[in-house]
């Protein structure tokens, strides 16, 4: 005797080998004994044989109509055998009551399952809402086949046209667009992202890069809604004749410069840093703008800044304007040029020149310095002031490093520039020295007082902000704040409100334990990383973009480490799979260029082979950073 029975949530069937009346042997069509339990048998049958019953109980099933069979079922819970009996009109054969099973329970639209082989007819409002659903399900199926076929072909369907930002940058899976859209990428093995490139969706890899970010980080824009101009009470005229060092395409004009003689004789160096706070409180429109943005976002061309240009224009230290400042005037004996005390006041300053890096530089350098050429615009004070910084850096127990490289980017209608500046040139060591010395000093005087502030520390070779004064060993310095930079970076313009207050012996805009303070330092520090991010990640796209434009078949590079090298004539690093192994840091080699993807920002080359090694030991240092 066979059987007709429920397993899994299936119907097997099987040959009855001992009968033991709850349950029983049962031998499979695969000739696997196993026991099952006798309220799981739902029919049994001789004919026909077990290996033929369920195909043609299928067949059967295949025939009978499900609308006339929910038409014929009584509107109570019913067997499938009862059903069986009422659609053929007789008492079922075995084959029959089974095609009357395989039946209602394939149509579960039209019969509820109420147990085994129990059934009720799902009611007629209740049945035309699902047979509702099913059909929109069919045809969102059918739109999705036809949006993936489309994209197979690399046709973009017309309507992806307003959503791509959403499909691409931020993915919702539960959509018939990503789901066709994954279903593309598998087919033709490509990435999101390449598959839309190959249909026209992304106009350039430029734009998929910048609409990422700015997707990602301003959903709403980087527009600035409307903000009333800062209001500044009068200020004390200090320095007359200020002067700023500067990219040329700085706009953010954050430090100036002045020297003079004090009454003593002594020289008197102003260090002017622009004051939004003065302008800017806490709470205000301009600050919830500022806070929530945390620090201008730089890449190569262009820059979202930090506040609207309306507020910069106030504050930034622009030439032939009198400005609003924080100030610190170091007074130094001429002699020794040893700094004898300093003083911090908010006053007014008279920017009388902005300098350029691109113009100053071949007058003011190291060579000029040497020759004692002062046949340029401020020449004697810039010496003073290189001669101070020197004095300031041997003082932090910091050696010169005159070998280090940066990397300026240059776009002018889509072609790409990139020149080298040396790291420690006079310029740079003038700006940084004296911006480290009023970072460190302010910072030294907010902790004597009392008041909190955001450090950045460096112990045991880890770099953390901190709202406590810590040393920073890589600067040589007890403490340092950034409070030089508020245009830029909003933890300077937080510190600057605490230093004006302190200077004015008010209360800290931010009192010790402000939970405000800490959440400033959480954002930035998320945020400042993100913005550097993809800083890299835009000079890398500019990267390979000029080794395109220049066409270049071959490139020399340094390894770093295992395969891992740097471009000598441009800051691009990357991965070359077919380098030799055990090839030394430092080692030179050339390869061939065998592909760019601009999407995926990565470059694909051939070693071809190991140049001589004529890379100085520091410039390598240089390289590995």
């Amino acid at each position: 005797m066979n059987i007709l029975y429920e397993e899994d949530g299936g119907f097997k069937v099987g040959s009855i080998m001992a009968d033991n009346t709850s349950s029983l042997q049962v031998e499979s069509l695969s000739g696997k004994r196993s026991k099952i339990k006798a309220a799981n048998v739902l029919l049994h049958f001789a004919n026909p044989s077990a290996a033929e019953f369920l195909p043609e109980a299928e067949m059967l099933a295949n025939e009978i109509d499900v609308e006339f069979l929910w038409e014929c079922c009584p509107p109570e819970e019913f067997s499938f055998e009862e059903i069986a009996a009422e659609y053929f009109g007789h008492k079922p054969s075995p084959l029959e009551a089974a095609s009357a099973l395989l039946r209602l329970h394939s149509a579960p639209i039209y019969f509820h399952r109420k147990g085994k082989g129990r059934y009720r007819s799902a009611p007629a409002d209740v049945l035309k809402a699902a047979l509702a659903g099913a059909e929109r399900k069919r045809q969102a199926q059918a739109l999705q086949a036809r949006y993936t076929e489309e994209l197979i072909r690399f046709e973009l369907p017309s309507e992806f046209a307003g959503q791509l930002s959403q499909i691409l940058y931020k993915p919702d899976r539960n959509t018939l667009e990503v789901k066709a859209l994954e279903a593309a990428c598998e087919a033709t093995r490509l990435s999101a992202a390449h598959l839309l490139h190959r249909c026209g969706a992304i106009p350039s890899e430029y734009e998929y890069h910048l609409q990422k970010f700015l997707c990602e980080n301003f959903p709403k824009g980087t527009d600035f809604p409307a903000v009333d101009l800062p209001q500044i009470a009068e200020l004390p005229l200090g320095a007359e004749d200020a002067f700023s060092i500067d990219d040329a395409s700085t706009t953010e004009i954050d430090d100036a410069f002045s020297v003079s003689r004090a009454e003593s004789g002594n020289w008197l160096i102003g260090v002017h840093i622009a004051a939004p706070a003065l302008g800017i409180p806490r709470g205000s429109d301009a600050d919830r703008i500022a806070s929530s943005r945390l620090s201008t976002v730089y890449m190569p061309g262009s820059k979202i800044t930090m506040l609207p240009d309306s507020v910069v224009e106030v504050f930034t230290l622009s030439a032939d304007r009198i400005t609003p400042a924080l100030s610190m005037y170091i007074e130094v004996d001429p002699e020794t040029l040893s700094i004898l005390r300093s003083e911090s006041r908010i006053e007014r300053v008279h920017i009388a020149s902005n300098l350029r890096h691109d113009t100053l530089e071949p007058l003011f350098n190291e060579e000029t310095l040497a020759a004692g050429k002062l046949d340029y615009p401020y020449a004697e004070k810039l010496t003073l002031l290189w001669h101070v910084a020197q004095k300031l850096e041997a003082a932090r127990g910091k050696s010169e490093n005159n070998v280090q490289l940066d990397y300026n980017f240059h776009i002018d209608n889509d072609r790409v520039s990139i020149t080298t500046r040396r790291r420690g040139s006079p310029i740079d060591k003038v700006v940084s020295e004296l911006m480290i010395l009023v970072n460190c000093e302010w910072g030294k005087n907010l902790a004597e007082h009392g008041f909190p502030g955001i450090y950045r520390t460096q112990q045991g070779g880890k770099v953390k902000m901190s709202t406590v004064a810590a040393p920073h060993q890589g600067l040589g310095v007890a403490q340092y704040m950034w409070s030089s930079s508020p245009l830029r970076r909003y933890v300077d313009m937080v510190n600057q409100r605490q230093i004006i207050a302190m200077l004015q012996g008010t209360d800290a805009p931010y009192p010790r334990n402000d939970t405000a303070l800490y959440e400033v330092l959480r954002d930035f520090d998320t945020m400042y990383a993100i913005y550097g991010e993809f800083q890299r990640n835009m000079e890398r796209y500019w990267c390979l973009r000029w080794l395109m434009q220049e066409n270049k078949e071959k490139i020399a590079a340094v390894v770093l480490r295992e395969n891992l090298l740097r471009m000598q004539e441009i800051p691009l690093t990357f991965r070359a799979a077919s380098l030799p192994e055990q090839l030394p840091p430092g080692a030179r080699v050339e390869l061939a260029v065998t592909g760019i993807d601009l999407l995926d920002l990565s470059l694909q080359t051939r070693y071809i082979a190991t140049l001589p090694d004529v890379t100085p030991a520091e410039d390598y240092e240089e390289l590995a950073c």
